[in-house]
């Protein structure tokens, strides 16, 4: 989803700040790699139209493979409410993944909620600081990136 008018590829997502944008050039610099608190992490890149502007935004993620797919959290860091990535991509699930090098159109579905909490402690097992992610407030949205 480069911008057609600038060759240019889309900002980050609304209210993510300088660490995304620093994550995202690093990614994109070093096919995938990234540094610092995220080294060693499965991190993609998800390109995702906005909901209410159209405009395309991207947002790092940690994610989960699960066969053909790649599984990505809607935690929100713990928060109460729903990333604005996530509402962008219920409004449009079509949307664009970069892992490594390699940079590819998906689309995006919230898994069988009874795939949820299996794919959630699969994730936990993996990166145990997600564990402190899940509220009583809400249940964090589980969305499987399937290439098309």
């Amino acid at each position: 989803m480069t911008n057609e008018i600038t060759g240019q590829h889309p900002e980050p997502a609304d209210g993510t700040g300088e660490f995304n944008r620093k994550v995202i050039a690093e990614f994109r610099s070093r096919a995938g790699v990234v540094g610092g608190e995220l080294s060693g992490m499965p991190l993609l890149l998800l390109t995702v139209l906005g909901a209410r502007s159209g405009e395309p935004r991207t947002t790092p993620l940690v994610y989960l493979p699960d066969g053909e797919r790649l599984v990505v959290f809607a935690s929100n860091g713990g928060s109460d409410t729903d990333p604005v990535w996530y509402r962008n991509l219920v409004a449009h699930p079509e949307v664009t993944v970069e892992v490594g090098a390699e940079r590819y159109p998906a689309v995006a579905a919230a898994v069988d909620p009874a795939e949820h909490d299996a794919l959630w402690a699969r994730q936990v097992a993996a990166q145990p600081q997600f564990g402190g992610y899940r509220t009583a407030a809400r249940t964090v949205p589980l969305v499987a990136l399937t290439r098309v």
